[in-house]
């Protein structure tokens, strides 16, 4: 099998669908295994259903990490893609996924927004003397050498786990390529909504990540400060405004001062657990429990 396909979601089984018509119609020699769980809103019945899927996977987690690495353990692929609900794959994906030489690669989102259409760009990082490029977590393919190097995802994170597998990619000497060909199409946001940050478990996140692979430095330091400090700033700016509130404000601060001190404290024990380049001591590897029920079609 030259291309696995591994879908995790969650509630969302008419976005679902519509990610899983799109492989159907552009990758139909992808083996496309669906991570479920814990979905109550009849996804399961709906993948059973359906003559295109060749595995489905429940698991009981709720974490995209643990749906992730439950995926990847079940593909069969030699190339492992990874794509998000609601993410349907365009005309070109599949040749750019299985054309490309590096060990991950990974391309734009283009989103319909009222005023257009958005698309990602690339985002890289210089840090620790690495050159990091960043993943679309919802939109990237790895060969499989390259995720057992990574032990695939950390599952600690919530959030932020395909930007922490991209500094151990750097970490690794793995390389990324940014394909603008191997782009996917968002329906999210076509009605004018908005995503809801936790800055809590962002910054919780950000903190983890950057002290677990890169330890206690200046340029850490910088990179939580910086973002806090602007984040501050709007959030004191809104309640000048009249569009927040003085507690608020303070409520936000401790949140993020919180998350910072828990990721630094959880990243450093982290760092410590597991000392190699692959900094990852919640991965695939750290348990065998997350599927809890698997279908194979005949």
């Amino acid at each position: 099998m030259e291309l696995s396909v591994v879908v995790p979601t969650l509630d969302g089984r008419e976005r679902l669908a519509r990610t899983l018509d799109a492989l159907a119609e552009h990758a139909p020699a992808a083996e496309v295994v669906v991570v479920n769980g814990p979905s109550t809103d009849g996804t399961t019945g709906m993948v059973r259903e359906r003559d295109d899927v060749d595995r489905l996977v429940g698991v009981a987690d709720r974490p995209v990490a643990a749906a992730r690495n439950a995926g990847i353990e079940r593909a069969d692929g030699e190339r492992v893609a990874l794509v998000d609900q609601g993410l349907s794959v365009t005309e070109g994906w599949f040749d750019a996924v299985t054309g490309g030489l590096a060990d991950a690669v990974t391309g734009p989102v283009h989103e319909q927004l009222r005023g257009g259409l958005a698309t990602d760009a690339v985002e890289s990082d210089a840090l620790g003397g690495r050159e990091v490029t960043f993943l679309n977590g919802g939109n990237v393919a790895f060969r499989r050498e390259t995720l057992d190097a990574l032990d695939g995802f950390d599952e600690y994170l919530d959030v932020g786990s395909a930007r922490d597998c991209a500094h151990r990619l750097a970490a690794l000497d793995c390389r990324v390529a940014w394909l603008p060909e191997m782009a996917v199409a968002s329906d999210v946001g076509a009605d004018g909504g908005s995503r809801v940050t936790d800055r809590g478990w962002k910054y919780r996140s950000l903190a983890y990540r950057l002290v677990k692979n890169y330890g206690v430095r200046p340029a850490v330091a910088r990179r939580l400060l910086g973002p806090a400090g602007r984040d501050a700033l709007a959030s004191l700016r809104d309640v000048v405004r009249g569009e927040g509130t003085p507690s608020g404000w303070l409520g936000t601060g401790r949140d993020v001062v919180a998350g910072i001190a828990g990721g630094c404290a959880h990243g450093l024990w982290a760092r410590g657990l597991d000392r190699t380049p692959r900094r990852n001591p919640h991965g695939r590897s750290s348990r065998s429990d997350r599927a809890v029920a698997v279908y194979d079609w005949p």
